[in-house]
């Protein structure tokens, strides 16, 4: 890993899905300088906003980077009424499986263990189709409106289509390294959303925090799913599994868990939202 990085490789040339809405436009990054804006909205979000610790490279830099970086798809959503990196309003960092040579090459291996993602049952409920990471998800405050993650998401369908995915994955994360608030949020989503037993999906060994909290009786469901961030909470929306077992990322303040969601398992009435 290189200590900074000045130039990256844009993919967007073969990838020419648009998403238009009066002044905002969501596409992949067509240059150097649309990548550093996005970095840089990253590292206001996740380090100005959200108090995570930075390196001392990336805090000096005021950017979040690293080396995946290099290899993702920089999805961003644009205002054109905006000049300079004041366009840039949201990003999503996608990376397709077609794009590595082997899962560890995956973010998420950083935590949890995707081997039975591998393994021969899932590969052929995969069939010709392949893994899309997602990742790095932020919008800027004045921006967060059920719309701007709408435009977001249909693109993300496009892309889908596009590329032949077959599941959605990616780390997800509950406020706060302190467990003993989340562990209805956690038990709930051990109870009724684990990933199933023939790829199930662990945290891995030594980081692995505990889920099942309680007995499935023995907690509000109501409340717990209610008190779940809003992501998490979207991806649960559209269908996905979560992994078995959490994550505490010191770094971020949050505690992490993996969500898988199947595209053949997406619900018709949301992928219908996203369509034209």
């Amino acid at each position: 890993m290189t200590e900074t990085f000045n130039k990256y490789v844009i993919a967007a040339e073969d990838d020419p899905i648009k998403v238009v809405s009066g002044d905002i436009e969501v596409r992949l990054a067509l240059t150097n300088d649309e990548i550093l804006a996005g970095q840089k909205l990253r590292y206001k979000v996740f380090f100005d906003e959200m108090g995570a610790k930075p390196s001392k490279i990336v805090a000096s830099e005021k950017r979040d980077f690293d080396h995946f970086d290099e290899i993702c798809d920089h999805l961003l959503a644009i205002d054109n009424s905006k000049t300079g990196d004041d366009r840039v309003i949201a990003t999503y960092r996608l990376l397709r499986e077609e794009k590595i040579s082997g899962m560890e090459e995956f973010y998420s291996t950083c935590e949890f263990d995707l081997s039975n993602l591998y393994n021969d049952h899932f590969r052929k409920l995969m069939g010709d189709r392949q893994l899309l990471e997602l990742g790095r998800s932020c919008v800027k405050e004045e921006y967060r409106t059920n719309a701007v993650m709408h435009l977001m998401w249909k693109f993300i369908a496009r892309y889908i289509d596009k590329h032949k995915i077959a599941y959605l994955f990616g780390c997800a994360s509950l406020p706060g390294v302190e467990q003993k608030p989340l562990e209805a949020q956690l038990s709930y989503l051990y109870h009724y959303h684990k990933t199933p037993d023939e790829y199930n999906i662990p945290a891995k060994v030594g980081q692995a925090q505990e889920m099942n909290y309680f007995a499935k009786d023995d907690f509000e469901k109501r409340e717990a799913r209610r008190e779940l961030a809003p992501l998490v909470k979207g991806y649960l929306n559209l269908g996905c599994y979560i992994g078995d077992g959490a994550v505490i990322d010191e770094q971020f303040g949050t505690t992490d868990v993996f969500i898988l969601l199947p595209i053949d398992r997406l619900e018709k009435r949301y992928l219908s939202l996203f369509e034209d």
